[in-house]
């Protein structure tokens, strides 16, 4: 009978802790349960990931209607694309990082210090970035081996989707901020809005309605841009009013040399990071287009899905990244460590879970996007195998942000350069075009370089140099 109240209890304040989390009305992460502060920081970060992987589930689901050069202009768009993000994504890690230390060290004045130079950082890239993307669409898709067909249907969705990228990178690096200061569900609220209006606006800009002409694929990138660019205005008014832990006032908008500079000696490493990883993408959806549209379109359906998974498993290690930034900023190493297995522990559960789904059902789950009967088998042997190896992701992923987390940007860049540029590449090509395996070759070698990533990363972490940087 006991046993039973303390379950409802359990329960029930599981379900607190769940509204305290989406709420943010628990900041203080130094101190107290780390199982508290990890479901705390966790639940807003996945449901703001969740809501990233099924705005682009729901784009390319409406795209799909359209017509598979379509679909290969989004997969193509969205590569190039990802060497943008590199950059947001690289002063995001530096953001949370630096912003997380300084809250950790009690420090209000440096976190907004440091949060303005991040944004204005990211103006600056963005400007230069947009021009070029805007000036020379047609041949970006081009140079991604796009047929000419593709490339008169598509390149106006590229135009504007690079065009826009402030939208894209200020949402990024606002949000790290926010993730930094420990305010996720801020974060959290931002996509929601954000891809909210995008799941409503697609359908409208894409195929018409009412006044609206029907713009085709472009207007895929006209409701990303009107979506992400609200968020991007309620962003700057939680900023400037005030309601998260950082406020800043038109005064605090100079540029400090020095705090920018630091941002971006610590960002360099995540970039690199990131351009390691995404520009090996890159070749891998190039080496993908050599077996023909059907199988690029099945393997862009494969992790889209995948994306979709990850992205709670991407909270988690956000999470981790907050938790160890703050806890160093507070003198806590040792706390800031047992944080880091324990997520990586709860992430495993997780991803164990959905790997065993993937692997029973992946031809369904692809078929649900596409009833093409060559789409599906290269997308679900795609999915399945790279299922396969999920669990090694989890930790790989958790321990690879506690690092950042820590402001040690260089170890990752490192460990990605291994797994791959040395290893994941020349496996592929070898397996492949060589061996003449097809796109097995590739699958495989995603797998395997993710396992690789994993095991060194969780080797390097435990000899604890992370520990004593300074940022």
């Amino acid at each position: 009978m006991l046993m039973t109240h303390h379950n409802k209890l359990t329960f029930k304040q599981l379900f607190n802790y769940f509204i305290i989390a989406i709420t943010g009305k628990e900041t203080e992460f130094t101190t107290g349960s780390i199982r508290k502060a990890i479901f705390m920081l966790s639940i807003p970060m996945i449901l703001e990931m969740m809501m990233e992987s099924i705005f682009a589930i729901v784009d390319i689901a409406y795209v799909s209607q359209i017509s598979v050069n379509a679909v290969a202009t989004i997969g193509l768009t969205e590569s190039v694309i990802t060497l943008i993000y590199a950059v947001a994504i690289g002063l995001s890690m530096a953001a949370t990082a630096v912003v997380a230390r300084r809250i950790g060290e009690k420090d209000l004045k440096g976190a907004r210090e440091s949060a303005v130079q991040a944004i204005l950082l990211g103006i600056v890239v963005a400007i230069i970035v947009g021009i070029l993307g805007f000036l020379y669409a047609r041949e970006i898709l081009g140079l991604m081996g796009a047929e000419q067909d593709l490339i008169n249907e598509g390149y106006g969705y590229t135009q504007l989707l690079i065009g826009g990228n402030i939208t894209i990178l200020l949402l990024f690096l606002i949000n790290a901020i926010f993730r930094g200061a420990g305010d996720a569900s801020i974060a959290m609220w931002t996509l929601v809005l954000s891809n909210g209006l995008n799941i409503i606006l697609d359908p409208i800009f894409i195929f018409g309605w009412g006044p609206v002409p029907e713009f085709g694929v472009m207007g895929a990138a006209i409701a990303t841009n009107i979506g992400r660019g609200t968020a991007v205005l309620f962003q700057l008014g939680i900023l400037f009013f005030g309601w998260s832990r950082i406020k800043i006032g038109i005064k605090d908008v100079i540029v400090r040399i020095g705090v920018m500079v630091n941002l971006i000696k610590v960002s360099l490493g995540g970039i690199a990071q990131f351009l390691i990883g995404t520009s090996s993408w890159v070749f891998l959806m190039r080496m993908m287009s050599e077996f023909g549209s059907e199988v690029l379109a099945g393997y862009t359906i494969a992790i889209r899905v995948i994306l979709f998974t990850l992205m709670p498993s991407w909270g988690m290690s956000n999470a981790a990244a907050t938790l160890v930034g703050q806890n160093l900023g507070a003198k806590q190493p040792d706390r800031a460590e047992i944080s880091v297995w324990k997520t990586g522990r709860y992430n495993a559960y997780f991803m164990g879970v959905v790997s065993v789904i993937y692997l029973l059902f992946a031809k369904d789950i692809v078929g649900w996007f596409n009833d093409n009967p060559v789409v599906i088998e290269n997308g679900g042997l795609c999915l399945q195998i790279i299922a396969a190896g999920y669990v090694f992701y989890a930790y790989g992923m958790v321990v690879t942000q506690a690092f950042n987390g820590s402001g040690d940007t260089k170890t990752p860049t490192k460990i990605n350069l291994i797994a791959f540029w040395m290893f994941q590449l020349p496996f592929a090509y070898l397996a492949a075009i060589t061996f003449k395996m097809g796109p097995l070759g590739v699958f495989l070698a995603i797998t395997l370089a993710e396992v690789l990533l994993a095991v060194i990363a969780i080797v390097w972490f435990r000899k604890g140099s992370w520990k004593k940087v300074q940022v």
